[in-house]
């Protein structure tokens, strides 16, 4: 019997590397590892694609640092940019390109003594408006990275804040204030990350960024396989208790939830401290011997009581999935309102991991 656990599948994962490229051809992949890659184990994970992706992007130095320490010599990609002038040695010395975003960074750059110049990528805001060189600056920034001594190279990066919208006019607006901006310049270009890549042909360019459809999970909420897509990771659990319960009673903290028949409760151990969610909505589903059993009381900090029905046949030691291929992450998500990605990435340090096949 085992407690709450995520199994991490390779073969899922280097699947969905195949249809990325298959939708992609012509693009290079920097594969998206940043948060423990989506809560799926960065290690595990830049390992297992470095022979099949162009690099890797992260959000910060210590996450670009693990990857490398890792083993992995493919190029790492901080997509936030540095943080402070006191990292552009350790990009150096590391092979870590960084985004830059703002007039600090580029001061910085060109400021800094480096062993060897780094590669940049110039972020333009195309209509995010969270990070990134107003369009009407992109070329000072231009050229005032190409004749730094302290820059390899100089691409550019943007990001859509629609993509997941299909029917927005919006993405293909950013798209073409982004083909404008680098319309003559020389440098390899990057606007579509998972939505850009499943949606808008058009913007796949010479690198693409895949985030969670590498992981087997929509970026709406329309279950993966609809794209060809198999979920990486299934968390699971098992029943740890199967309870006589009466008509009338209650269960929980609360008693928010009262039977309306005789029926057998099952305890299954995970709670909001292995990052369940504690506010999931009564009937939220879960998966246990071939059927959907719904949650019924309020998530505890370590365990989830389900309706398992009066005729049930489940014994203590079966395993219950929260979500994975039985159950796609994606319908969890629309019945709780949390996004996947929230799912994914909240779950804590205390659910064990397990890297099958």
């Amino acid at each position: 019997m085992k407690p709450a656990t995520v199994k991490i599948s390779s073969v899922a994962l280097k699947h969905n590397i195949q249809i990325i490229k298959q939708k992609a051809p012509h693009s290079k992949i920097i594969a998206v590892v940043k948060a423990n890659a989506y809560g799926h184990g960065v290690e595990f994970v830049s390992s297992t694609l470095e022979n099949l992706v162009d690099g890797f992007g992260v959000a910060r130095l210590a996450e670009a640092l693990s990857v490398r320490s890792n083993g992995v010599t493919k190029p790492i990609l901080l997509l936030e940019g540095f943080f402070s002038p006191k990292d552009l040695p350790i990009l150096s010395v590391n092979n870590i390109q960084t985004v830059v975003h703002n007039q600090d960074q580029l001061d910085a750059i060109k400021r800094a003594n480096l062993e060897n110049p780094i590669k940049v990528w110039l972020k333009i805001d195309t209509g995010m408006h969270r990070l990134g060189v107003s369009l009407e600056e992109v070329d000072y920034y231009y050229n005032e990275l190409m004749n730094c001594p302290n820059v390899d190279e100089v691409g550019f990066v943007s990001h859509f804040s629609r993509a997941d919208e299909t029917d927005s006019d919006y993405t293909n607006i950013q798209l073409n204030r982004f083909l404008d901006a680098t319309k003559n310049k020389k440098g390899n270009r990057t606007i579509a990350a998972s939505g850009g890549i499943l949606f808008w042909e058009d913007s796949h360019l010479e690198y693409i960024r895949p985030g969670i459809i590498m992981y087997g999970v929509s970026p709406i909420n329309i279950p993966s396989s609809e794209y060809g897509l198999i979920p990486v990771m299934t968390l699971t659990s098992s029943l740890i208790a199967v309870r006589d319960h009466k008509k009338g009673e209650p269960v929980g903290y609360g008693g928010i939830w009262v039977s309306e028949r005789d029926t057998k409760i099952g305890v299954v151990a995970i709670g909001y401290g292995d990052g369940y969610p504690r506010n999931v909505p009564a009937g939220t589903p879960i998966y246990i011997n071939g059927r959907r059993v719904p949650i019924v009381g309020r998530v505890s900090m370590d365990m989830v009581t389900v309706d398992l029905g009066p005729d049930c046949k489940d014994k203590v030691g079966d395993e219950a999935v929260l979500w994975g291929k039985e159950l796609p992450i994606e319908e969890v998500a629309e019945i709780t309102g949390l996004l996947s990605y929230e799912l994914m990435t909240k779950l804590t340090p205390r659910v064990l991991t397990e890297y099958v096949d």
